[in-house]
């Protein structure tokens, strides 16, 4: 139950890093763990995918330090969900935490 909680913030905070450049899955993973989230990779691939097929983020191979890495950035749709979810974000916490 919470785990369906947490994937709304998850999908916002991917987004919200996505708009800020590139990023990839493994890096995701460590940010999220540094704000108490444990994602695992079984939970944010399939999260990316589904964000990337709903047209939130796009995607590139690089190859960094012999490495394969996909990177994902938001599109102008993903932005766009973002700056929306910020504004009832805002309004959610208010009217939570008064």
């Amino acid at each position: 139950m919470i785990r369906e909680f947490f994937l709304g913030f998850i999908k916002i905070h991917t987004l919200y890093h996505a708009s800020k450049g590139g990023i990839c899955g493994i890096e995701i993973i460590k940010e999220l763990k540094r704000h108490g989230y444990a994602v695992s990779p079984g939970t944010l691939y399939p999260t990316l995918h589904a964000l990337e097929r709903d047209g939130y983020l796009k995607s590139r191979m690089l190859v960094i330090h012999g490495k394969r890495r996909r990177y994902y950035k938001a599109t102008k749709k993903g932005i766009s969900v973002l700056k929306k979810s910020r504004e009832r974000l805002r309004e959610l916490v208010e009217e939570v935490m008064e």
